[in-house]
């Protein structure tokens, strides 16, 4: 697979691009993001789905500069597909034909069945394991996807849209009617109910935002945020009753303002049928979904079993030693596996632990002096995919104050709800800095062995006498009742 790829994808309401670099094999980070609200379905649902030459224009004008920007990137491949509105346009072949004359752009159009895969496949890969099922509501139609156990098992589209909604029913100030369409097309979908829901696309992602920021929700981050879905139902019918200004109050960009009532209303009729309780944002959708079907396209388009792409990222390209951060890693797990059951610390934080130990050097590559506050920074924000909001705190605290005596109460009081316990926090975080330290006289190899008696954590060494870490453990403040003692 090429290094570098772009995927465009023409959307009813927005085109969109973006630039991925891989790093290695299945690792990849974004480089560029580029949008233009192109609204090529506008004018399109009154005139029995034709595409209007005035969003033609738009459309190429788009294209040209979102190749123009691939070039200057040096992409090798450029995967471009478009949805509902072409899908459904009658002079679909007139404009996809036209634009590769015109760009030498060939544009793949996917029927719902695989716009509804994609967008799922990129949710099972890149949200954290889970069953549910996924909404995508886009300008002309809302795809979904039903995910057990991180697999996709049903894929399923509808023509609902903002777009849609908007010109046959909220032009003409006719709710009733579009709650009537709306329901009668989720009529179509399995009679069963999913607790949990997983929002894609513009619309949700805008609600999401908007919740969060009304929440001073500490983390700002989209991709994973979580809710009850009862929040966003009493939201969502503030907005419904909604004036501009009622809009504006409500923290909804004017950009939105003309489709974010039929997208509000589409979500909340979902919510009702599927009856969910437990909503999940998604960051990601076709474009991840088209490019990850390229990089897995030989593992069956799932990612390895315990892979994570964003940690490989931030391994592949901030690294310096790599053998110093594994000996972190097996320490840090030692110890764990000989405290955890006295200390009381529940087994699932081990794996967070040695993602901590993994990451809690990366920073040094950009600052030395300052490594513990860039880990921090690129653990919280590049550490994207496949973990909670809590995983990523915990997380990112942990390589934050690994130097500390315990992270800054402070802190702990800002990240409240995202993080474990002060006595959990404190313990993990003695565990990764008593880690550090032991490996403070060779940090290529581990030279020593642990045991753990009564309250008394034993270091042994298999050689000479580790001066330096011993001067570095005594440094730390050690837990209450517990010691380390040196052989």
């Amino acid at each position: 697979m090429a290094k570098r790829t772009a995927v465009i994808d023409i959307g009813s309401n927005s085109v969109r691009m973006v630039v991925f670099e891989k790093t290695s094999r299945f690792a990849f980070h974004l480089l560029h993001e580029a949008k233009s609200r192109v609204r090529i379905s506008e004018g399109a649902y009154e005139d029995n789905g034709n595409l209007q030459e005035s969003a033609i224009q738009r459309a190429e004008l788009a294209l040209r500069d979102f190749l123009s920007i691939a070039n200057s990137y040096h992409v090798r491949k450029i995967l471009c597909v478009a949805t509902s509105a072409v899908r459904d346009a009658p002079n679909q072949k007139l404009f996809v034909k036209r634009i590769n004359e015109k760009l030498k752009l060939n544009i793949k159009v996917i029927d719902g069945e695989k716009e509804a895969y994609l967008g799922g496949i990129a949710c099972a890969n890149l949200l954290p394991k889970m069953s549910a099922v996924t909404v995508d509501i886009g300008g002309g139609s809302t795809e979904f996807a039903y995910i057990v156990d991180s697999k996709i098992t049903q894929t399923l589209s509808l023509d609902l849209g903002t777009v849609r909604i908007k010109e046959l029913f909220f032009d003409h100030d006719d709710v009733n009617g579009a709650i009537n369409y709306i329901d009668k097309a989720l009529s179509n979908l399995p009679e069963q109910t999913c607790k949990q829901l997983i929002g894609v696309g513009g619309t949700f992602r805008a609600l999401s935002r908007a919740l969060m920021k009304r929440a001073d929700y500490p983390l700002h981050k989209t991709h994973g945020y979580q809710f009850k879905a009862k929040k966003l139902v009493d939201y969502g019918n503030a907005i419904l009753k909604a004036d501009i200004d009622g809009l504006k109050a409500l923290d909804i960009k004017k950009e939105r303002f003309d489709v974010i009532k039929p997208g509000t209303l589409i979500l909340l009729r979902v919510i009702n049928h599927l009856q969910s309780e437990l909503l999940t944002t998604s960051g990601v959708g076709v474009r991840e979904g088209v490019f990850l079907t390229d990089l897995l396209r030989h593992n069956r388009h799932y990612f390895p079993e315990n892979y994570n792409p964003s940690m490989r990222y931030l391994l592949d390209h901030y690294t310096i030693e790599p053998r110093q951060i594994n000996n972190i890693a097996q320490v840090s797990k030692k110890l764990f596996d000989l405290l955890y059951e006295t200390w009381e610390i529940p087994a699932g934080y081990r794996e967070d632990l040695l993602i901590a130990a993994k990451l809690s050097k990366i920073g040094a590559s950009l600052h030395f002096y300052s490594l513990h506050q860039h880990s921090y920074y690129l653990t919280q924000t590049a550490l994207e995919y496949g973990y909670s909001h809590e995983q990523i705190m915990l997380i990112s605290t942990l390589v934050r104050f690994q130097k500390r005596k315990r992270p800054k109460k402070l802190h702990r009081q800002a990240y409240e709800t995202l993080l474990p316990d002060e006595k959990t926090l404190t313990q993990l975080s003695f565990i990764l800095a008593l880690s550090d330290a032991l490996l403070s006289d060779h940090a290529q190899q581990i030279a020593f062995e642990l045991y753990f008696t009564k309250k008394t954590i034993t270091v042994e060494s298999k050689k000479e006498e580790l001066y330096l870490a011993k001067e570095a453990v005594e440094a730390l403040e050690m837990p209450k009742g517990i010691s380390v003692e040196f052989l």
